[in-house]
Order: C-alpha cells, then structure tokens, then sequence
C-alpha cells in the first residue's frame, strides 16, 4: 500500500545569493529533514543534476513509491528514465523489484537500473525498521541491478589519527564495483576519536553532491562547512539530515565526536578522484 509522502522541491542557487542568506535560507535551501518517518517515503526533488533524495522507511506495513513521488518526474514509474541506488542504515529490509526480492542486512546497498516498474519496501521486524536512503538520478541506459554487501565494497583507509580524520570509506556505487549511468554512491564511517571529514576541502563543478549524516547521538552535531572557498559559511547538521552541496561549493565537516555519513553525486563525469583542490590558507 501507499501512504502519503513528505515532498519537497529545491531549486538551484547562485553563489553570490547564497552569501547574502541568513541561517533559515540556507537550511530551506541546502538542507533536508527530516529524511526518515515511520511508515512513510519521503522525496525531495533538487535541481542539482535532478536528483531525487528519498527516505524509505516501512513499519508494519509495505510502503510502495506514491504516485505523488513519481508525478515528481513527470514519468509513468519512478526509474522509467532514472536509476536508484539505496544503501540500508536500519534494521534488515526486503525490496521487490518488478517481482524479484532483494534482502538487504544493515549497511547492504542495492542498484537498480532504469525501467524498473514496480517497487516495494518491506522491513523484516517492524519494531526495528530499514532505513533505506536512496538517490535517484536521469538515466540514459538500463544497467543489471544487483546487491552490493558491505564486504563487496571498495574499502579505503584514510586519514590519521594525529588529525583527528581517521575513516573508512566505501565505495558501493562506483564504476569498480558495477557500471551506472551517472550515479555514485559510498559511505564513510570515523574512528572512534576522530571528527574531520574531507580536507583537505575541494569541489568539483562538474557534478553535485549529497551528505546524509548519520550513527549521531540525539544531542550530538556536525558542522558541515559549504559555499565558495573565499566565503565559507555553514549547516549545523543533527541525526539523519542531508546536506545539498551544489558544485560550487566545497563540503567537509567537523563534529563533536564520530559519526557516518552517505555520499551520493551525480553529473557530467563518475571520476571520484576529479577534484579541484582548495589550498587551506584560501579557505575563508
């Protein structure tokens, strides 16, 4: 069955508009919240690249994409001219696509290629419900679906430390691992101890990005820093929120103790490592 879905609509902005907002105009601009409600499929539609941020989350009963979501696209069926992938950060889902069943355990990513029709989303024990967060970007061919296990990811070691950014990233989505269209997607988890992400800071006006944080206590935050590199400014980020990060905008954070947190980008190129480094005494 269906329920009623939480919408929302983020448009594009100019760096120079976002420097002159207040707090309020940039969390209604950059960031999403909340991403996940029991018993409901949450979508927001950004025009960064066109993607779909979406937040699944069955309880007792199966939650299916409303057709609310899929009028989003202007489509017959989500994924008939798009492609999803969907990492699980709750407790053991099923997903059916067209018919085939895919489990997903906590910290399992699913792929699922464009043309898929119908989609359901089942949580194994409703008292401990899947948290399926997905991206959804346009496609121009229909990849294989598959399953992709934490162990099936690329892990790479990172950081120090000395630095206080010691973390593992996981490369799910990625070109290594399976082909997509444009769609990439990962996760990266810090050292008990550590607080710093992605520095030195970068950005890459060649595609967005998206940031789910999340494994954070209740009073707990990051400081999610963004804008032009001559003009920083930032997001609190809580639990379960996303961050919208344009292209041109750097994106790394800093939190009161560890965390994790989903990656998502899509647009022109899937080269993780096409980066335009900012050197740190340009950062203001």
């Amino acid at each position: 069955m269906s329920h009623t879905p939480a919408i929302g609509l983020r448009h594009a902005v100019h760096p120079t508009q976002a420097e002159a907002m207040g707090t309020q105009d940039l969390r209604d601009n950059f960031l999403i919240e909340p991403i996940f409600t029991p018993g409901q499929v949450t979508a927001t539609y950004t025009h960064y690249d066109r993607l779909v941020v979406l937040g699944i989350m069955p309880t007792v009963s199966d939650l299916t994409i409303p057709a609310e979501v899929v009028q989003m696209v202007g489509a017959r069926a989500l994924l008939e001219r798009r492609e999803l992938g969907l990492i699980n950060i709750g407790g053991p889902a099923v997903v059916t696509a067209d018919g085939k069943t895919c489990a997903l355990d906590t910290h399992d990513a699913l792929y699922l290629g464009m043309g898929i029709v119908e989609l359901a989303f089942t949580s194994i024990d409703p008292a401990n419900p899947a948290r399926l967060y997905g991206n959804s970007a346009p496609a121009h061919a229909t990849h294989p679906s598959r399953v992709i296990r934490q162990s099936e990811a690329i892990e790479k070691r990172m950081g120090a430390q000395e630095t206080s950014n010691q973390r593992s990233l996981f490369q799910y989505v990625h070109p290594d691992v399976l082909p997509t269209c444009q769609l990439l997607m990962g996760m990266t988890r810090l050292a008990k101890g550590s607080v710093w992400n992605t520095m030195p800071a970068h950005t890459h006006d060649r595609r967005m990005e998206a940031y789910l944080y999340f494994d954070m206590a209740p009073d707990a935050m990051v400081m999610h820093m963004m804008g032009r590199p001559e003009a920083t400014r930032h997001l609190i980020m809580r639990n379960e929120q996303v961050a919208i990060s344009p292209p041109w905008s750097i994106h790394c954070g800093a939190g009161t103790g560890a965390y994790s947190f989903i990656w998502s980008m899509a647009g022109d190129n899937q080269s993780f490592t096409d980066m335009d480094f900012v050197p740190m005494e340009a950062l203001k």
